[in-house]
């Protein structure tokens, strides 16, 4: 296995891709990819539809992959707001690449028997899959399709990202193969001699005690522990420090445990989630995400430096259990709210990962929303990075 990841910020998608194309080649010893991930930035709009050509004059027998993006990560550069292309390519001796495009009409219904799904992405558990996800935010229901997806595949890792840069439907790109796609979602599933290790940091930090969803309904919350969350919520304000109000106003979310059976939890057994607004008559409150009553929650802040806290810790924490040899590859799937507009500074990070987990090739893009795991359930997020880090078999 050997990986190779560059960027290139030429204003001509013909010059940035012959010119990256080279740079991946010499990469890896001068051999061409089993497999080319490509990131493109919408100021190349105009000519998604010749990527796939582009590609095919450098690489004659390499299987394309990817979408547009916002901003784009490669060779551990992130670029945004500006034209770029990042390839990131892969020699994967001993391992199989499926990839596949699905309309909304395609993906069987959520409780679907096993041979449905093993039928629509040709694959059974027993082939040990890793899968890489794609979708379009405009015309893809990505979070059905995961529980999907975790029902029919529960030990399988997934993850990846919503494509980003188009402002309507039909404005975004997903690349499988030779064809271009305007909707719906594109799947990479690799089997074989390879590992898919997944590292989401959310970039949150608990404030306030968990409590219990004492009254909900649907997306509703009407009370935890028995009070109106207004009023929690104004006790909680009342007992911060003057830097966590001013965040309150304008950076609260709510942290929905995954395991409500626990005896003391920790920032990574939440999946994070946003409120959407309070009821004025009741003090209800209105997230993201359905809350069954007595599941756990609990309130949390973000801002720069506790995303950067908090990708620290993820990423410390998986390297003090994961050897990464040096012939492994990541991509980084990020939040397009992340970056430098969250830091102000560029590369953020991608220099986290190689300062804490390894300096290897590093590809990926600024996301609409993040797809990784949190515990043992596949969720799609926002404000997050998520991390593939794909090695050899042990």
């Amino acid at each position: 296995m050997r990986w190779s990841s560059v960027v290139d910020t030429d204003r001509s998608l013909h010059v940035a891709v012959e010119r990256a194309a080279e740079s991946i080649f010499l990469g890896l010893g001068r051999k061409e990819p089993d497999l080319l991930i490509a990131f493109v930035s919408a100021e190349h709009a105009p000519r998604f539809e010749a990527l796939p050509e582009l590609v095919r004059r450098e690489f004659e027998s390499t299987l394309l992959f990817g979408c547009c993006a916002s901003g784009v990560i490669g060779g551990g550069r992130e670029i945004e707001d500006r034209a770029a292309l990042s390839l990131t390519g892969a020699l994967l001796p001993g391992v199989k690449l499926k990839g596949a495009h699905f309309d909304a009409s395609q993906i069987p219904p959520i409780y679907a028997e096993q041979r449905v799904w093993e039928d629509t992405l040709r694959l059974t558990p027993s082939q040990q899959p890793a899968f890489l996800v794609l979708a379009d935010p405009f015309s893809f229901e990505t979070e059905t399709f995961l529980r999907g997806l975790d029902r029919a595949y529960p030990l399988a890792p997934k993850v990846g990202g919503l494509a980003s840069g188009a402002r309507q439907p039909g404005g975004a790109a997903l690349f499988v193969g030779e064809q271009v796609y305007r909707s719906g979602c594109a799947v990479l599933a690799l089997t074989g001699n390879i590992e898919l290790d997944t590292i989401v940091a959310q970039g949150c930090r608990p404030i306030g005690d968990p409590m219990f969803v004492t009254g909900s309904h649907d997306n509703l919350i009407r009370e935890l522990d028995g009070q109106s969350p207004r009023n929690v919520l104004t006790e909680l304000f009342e007992r911060l420090p003057p830097n966590d109000r001013e965040l309150f106003t304008h950076s609260l979310f709510i942290g929905l445990a995954v395991r409500s059976d626990a005896s003391q939890y920790v920032p990574g057994d939440f999946l994070i989630r946003s409120i959407l607004g309070m009821d004025p008559q009741s003090g209800a409150l209105w997230i993201n995400e359905r809350v069954p009553c007595n599941s756990v929650v609990q309130f949390h802040l973000r801002d720069a430096v506790t995303s950067a806290l908090d990708l620290d810790r993820m990423l410390t924490t998986y390297r003090a259990s994961h050897p990464v040899p040096s012939n492994s590859g990541a991509l980084l799937f990020s939040c397009a709210g992340r970056g430098f507009g969250l830091y102000g500074q560029v590369d953020h990070d991608s220099n986290a990962f190689r300062r804490l987990v390894s300096d290897i090739p590093i590809g990926g893009f600024f996301c609409a929303g993040e797809i990784g795991p949190v515990q043992s359930n596949t969720y799609l997020h926002g404000y997050t990075s998520a991390f593939a880090v794909f090695r050899e078999k042990r």
